[in-house]
């Protein structure tokens, strides 16, 4: 995949409002979805216990189907660093997370992912959690030049790390296509090594 196919500048969707605080992923995915040989079904397993328990669950609500941005609390993605959990909400259709702080294995797995987790204000994240409850219909854009969470009517700051930032909005996020994109600089390297040589081949 081109280099400029894997630039992530803006994200722009509906979202889905999961209020609470210090989720971690034992609760966003159980410990049979490791049992999986890929990750192809990792979606199936988002939630699957807290929504089995909980009827009015936010993901069992057919209002936020389609949505691409979620919306969180503080420490979320905490606990264990199984990487089914950010796996599973990049593949149930989420592009991008808005929260008060990650888990920093999850919010680095997001970024190898292409998945920005960005965080905000606990009051700004209240009221996202209100407009989206209110008008489950609301288009978010997150703009990583701005650092903004724009809405119909307003915006409210966001952060990332620069070096994360960085890596989304050049495309560097993704290890193996920058890799493919400089094999040849890469063997060139190789031959010159007196260690490596006829491993390039």
């Amino acid at each position: 995949m081109p280099i400029d196919d894997l630039i992530i500048v803006t994200i722009s969707g509906t979202a889905i409002p999961l209020g609470g605080d210090d989720t971690d992923t034992d609760t966003i995915t159980p410990a049979d979805a490791m049992k999986e040989p890929t990750f192809a079904n990792s979606a199936g397993y988002l939630f699957r216990d807290a929504r089995k328990a909980n009827p009015r669950h936010p993901l069992n609500n057919h209002a936020y189907d389609g949505a691409s941005i979620l919306i969180v609390g503080r420490n979320f993605g905490i606990g264990s660093s199984r990487e089914t959990a950010p796996q599973a909400i990049q593949r149930y259709g989420i592009n991008a997370l808005v929260g008060e702080s990650f888990g920093p294995i999850f919010a680095g797995t997001c970024k190898s992912l292409g998945m920005p987790a960005v965080t905000s204000a606990h009051d700004d994240v209240a009221l996202l959690m209100q407009l989206t409850e209110r008008n489950p219909g609301t288009i978010y854009t997150l703009d990583l030049t701005t650092k903004t969470l724009a809405y119909d009517g307003g915006a409210v700051p966001i952060e990332i790390p620069e070096p994360t930032r960085v890596a989304l909005m050049t495309g560097s996020w993704n290890a193996l296509a920058m890799l493919k994109a400089n094999s040849g600089r890469a063997r060139e390297v190789a031959a010159g090594l007196p260690y490596m040589r006829g491993f390039a081949e």
